[in-house]
């Protein structure tokens, strides 16, 4: 895959949001009052957090799956690997579409998003200590049952994904910049994909987890660079290893990526909670975080920032909470 693959017209996306509306509901964006008061500029909040799996991959599930159904392949199985969301996408859509799913994630992963998965009716696999070695037994798997591999990042999850950033720069005019989380890649490429559909000048910021800065050295050197994984918090963002094509479209589309500490998602996670009432996971708090360290570049500026997700751990939330 290259990034032309992931370059798509305003009917492409269209089409992927008949897809998607077939079976959620467009999710708001608010501009909060207490954000522009902290932030010193107006700021709008996509809420990918309202989502029936509580976060914006199902959006790239349902297409992938109509994609893959509508092309005359329904498989005995399907097989992923995860840190949550996009487990609970496939969960949800393979459901949807009567398959059956299996999911492989590291020892302790989030114990909320694993029972999410298995509400849904995925089988659930531990393996491994990160994503990277779910996602090689994972692919493993898929040999040995005969299941078909969905990688985390494709050209029709991004394509569905990319339904969320029509939404919002159709939504609101004129934006300035605006923050999206990369954990694969999937988030911001399809903003950058929406964003030069619809030929608009926004800026796109990528923000990583300052444990996790794989993708930001890669997007500094203009080469695949892996890291280790430390945070504790932003799971969504651990990534050890970037997918080449969607580095491609970050080199391509991104303005610049920032990171951003697990107390900085913290705090961004407490902002959230107190300006909004919203629940915000790390990944989805990381936004913020990286608007925060930009305040005096935002400054009377019209800005956005996603919210990708709000599956937070209960336990996590209250020590995060609590940390006042």
């Amino acid at each position: 895959m290259h990034a032309r693959d992931f370059a798509f017209t305003v009917h492409d996306l269209d089409n992927a949001a008949a897809i998607v509306y077939e079976t959620l509901s467009p999710t708001p964006q608010f501009a909060w009052p207490l954000l522009a008061t902290e932030l010193g500029a107006e700021v709008w909040v996509k809420h990918e957090n309202f989502t029936p799996t509580g976060a914006f991959k199902v959006r790239g599930g349902l297409v992938y799956f109509h994609e893959l159904v509508s092309g005359g392949a329904r498989p005995a199985g399907v097989i992923s690997a995860t840190r949550g969301n996009h487990g609970q996408s496939v969960g949800f859509a393979a459901r949807k579409h009567n398959i059956r799913s299996t999911i492989v994630v590291p020892h302790g992963n989030s114990l909320e998003k694993n029972a999410a998965m298995r509400a849904l009716g995925v089988e659930l696999i531990e393996h491994g200590a990160d994503f990277q070695e779910s996602r090689e037994h994972a692919a493993r798997l898929a040999d040995e049952r005969g299941l078909h591999m969905i990688p985390a990042f494709h050209p029709h999850l991004v394509r569905g994904v990319a339904t969320y950033a029509v939404e919002l720069l159709r939504g609101v005019p004129d934006l300035a910049t605006v923050y999206v989380p990369i954990g694969q890649g999937s988030g911001i490429s399809g903003m950058i994909a929406a964003r030069d559909a619809l030929r608009l000048k926004t800026e796109i910021v990528g923000v990583v987890s300052a444990h996790a800065p794989a993708y930001k050295l890669s997007f500094e050197t203009r080469q695949l660079v892996e890291h280790g994984v430390t945070t504790e918090l932003a799971d969504g963002m651990a990534c050890r290893v970037p997918d080449p094509a969607a580095l491609e479209v970050i080199w391509q589309g991104a303005a610049r990526v920032l990171a951003v500490t697990d107390d900085e998602v913290a705090a961004a996670m407490r902002m959230y909670f107190s300006a909004t009432h919203s629940t915000a996971e790390g990944a989805g708090a990381a936004p913020l975080a990286g608007a925060l360290q930009e305040r005096a570049k935002n400054r009377g500026k019209r800005i956005a920032v996603a919210l990708t997700g709000g599956n937070v751990d209960r336990a996590m939330f209250a020590r995060v909470l609590a940390a006042y």
